[in-house]
């Protein structure tokens, strides 16, 4: 059995890639000073030939103009959601293959719904003169009556909450939106939103969450950090790429880890020909039962081992040897494109993806992130490009990849839990009629290999394991 250790997640999982409720790492995040100035010296110093060409004047608009933000967090803790991205707010800077990026916006209040003994939110807090409310109105308020920032980050990830009958653990985002809107509604103004991860862990609740955020005007944008991963070799399709089929390959529990690979898939897959139309039908598998579809024709095989070719450490042998127990989602969307997302416990603990296009030829690329490295605690820089996009969104008011896809994830990964629930059936989805169109260029993304430069700096505070 493997030993124990810590997904990408920064949740510790067992020999089987399952969390483990309750067990975290036990230190405390050290923040130190605040850092803007400096990243703004090294940037005008190092990269003043940068494509991002930013001027000292620009540097100094940065730094009197920063928006203000609400986090609002289900747990802050040492390598949670919080301590990687909301971190990075606080130190004004975030590391990337470029360079440290100083911030445009800073976080003016925080809400943490649960403070267990290993927190670290309150300390980090005082740090940097964040007052810490406790009440979601009174953060967003900066403890006044009427709407006191220019907008949230909501971050409801970890935390001792529930599971349900299906193994999802019921994250209270949907409570979150609410109360964000609210106070939205209340003070007669709406301002942009992030939501990490999936929305909702029910549909009609996600679904609630965009249209409740489209009926105030409210700029909103969630999901994964995957689509920010670096990719080794470099894939990205252009816009109307005619595609075929395609298979993403995962690992660690369905709800938690399934959804980030759904995002994998989905971000590939919504630039195919026409844009992206939603899902028909929806199945898990489990067990032998993958392997014996994949030699009926049901799947494609070879592309998840085409997705699985680039990853450096995968082991020698065939994955179903190495993989006791597959789970398979079967995807089956209304134009006639047909996806996979294929979990591969004890095989492999990475993401990647493969797709066929219509001439029938396969290219397949490893989804990588910015995590250890050789013992060292790197920067999470792939949490770094999710904030610099949510930021983008802050200070443009202008969403820069759609909120569709995940609103599509978010649909599709309680639907293949409802399959994998009733039986494993088939469950036809009539609701997931997403169809939305893919950004036609991002700023803020990785587009090499795997990390490099500041990407690669130790994360700050973590220090050594305890």
């Amino acid at each position: 059995m493997q030993e124990k250790g810590y997904d990408l997640d920064g949740q510790l999982v067992d020999g089987r890639n399952q969390s483990v409720p309750g067990c975290h790492r036990n230190v405390m995040s050290d923040f130190g000073r605040k850092v803007a100035p400096r990243a703004v010296g090294q940037l005008l110093s190092s990269h003043a030939n940068h494509p991002l060409e930013l001027t000292a004047q620009h540097c100094e608009s940065i730094m009197s103009e920063r928006k203000k933000i609400a986090a609002i967090i289900t747990v802050y803790r040492p390598r949670s959601h919080a301590d990687v991205l909301v971190g990075k707010y606080l130190q004004g800077e975030f590391p990337i293959d470029e360079g440290m990026i100083p911030a445009r916006s800073e976080i003016a209040s925080i809400y943490l719904d649960q403070v267990p003994d290993i927190d670290t939110g309150i300390e980090t807090a005082k740090m940097f003169d964040v007052p810490v409310y406790e009440s979601i109105t009174k953060a967003m308020c900066l403890g006044g009556k009427e709407l006191a920032v220019d907008g949230v980050l909501a971050i409801g990830e970890h935390g001792d909450y529930p599971f349900n009958e299906k193994q999802q653990q019921l994250y209270p985002r949907r409570h979150f939106m609410e109360q964000i809107c609210g106070v939205m509604a209340s003070s007669g103004r709406a301002v942009p939103v992030f939501n990490d991860k999936h929305l909702s862990w029910r549909w009609e609740d996600a679904k609630w969450m965009v249209d409740r955020a489209a009926e105030l005007k409210a700029p909103y944008m969630a999901g994964s950090s995957l689509p920010l991963f670096w990719r080794q070799p470099w894939l990205e399709h252009e816009l109307d790429t005619p595609l075929k089929e395609a298979v993403a390959v995962g690992f660690s529990g369905l709800d938690i880890y399934g959804f980030h690979t759904l995002e994998v898939l989905q971000c590939m897959a919504e630039r195919r020909s026409g844009g992206e139309t939603g899902v028909a039908a929806v199945t898990c598998i489990e067990g032998e039962q993958v392997w014996k579809l994949a030699r009926e024709g049901a799947w494609w095989r070879e592309l998840a081992e085409a997705a699985c070719e680039p990853i450096q450490t995968k082991p020698d042998g065939a994955m179903e040897d190495l993989c006791e127990k597959p789970t398979l989602f079967l995807l089956e969307y209304k134009d006639g494109f047909r996806g996979a997302v294929l979990m591969l416990n004890d095989y492999i603990k990475e993401l990647a993806y493969a797709a066929r296009y219509e001439d029938n030829s396969v290219e397949g690329t490893w989804f990588r992130a910015s995590g250890e490295e050789e013992g060292v605690i790197g920067a999470y820089a792939h949490f770094s490009y999710l904030g610099l996009n949510a930021e983008e969104m802050f200070v443009t008011g202008q969403p820069t990849y759609p909120v569709e896809r995940t609103l599509l994830t978010s649909g599709v990964l309680e639907a293949a839990l409802t399959s994998r629930h009733e039986g494993h059936v088939r469950l036809e989805t009539p609701w997931l009629d997403v169809t939305y169109r893919s950004y036609g260029s991002l700023r803020w993304r990785p587009t090499g290999p795997w990390p490099v430069g500041a990407s690669m700096s130790k994360h700050p505070g973590l220090g050594s394991e305890q």
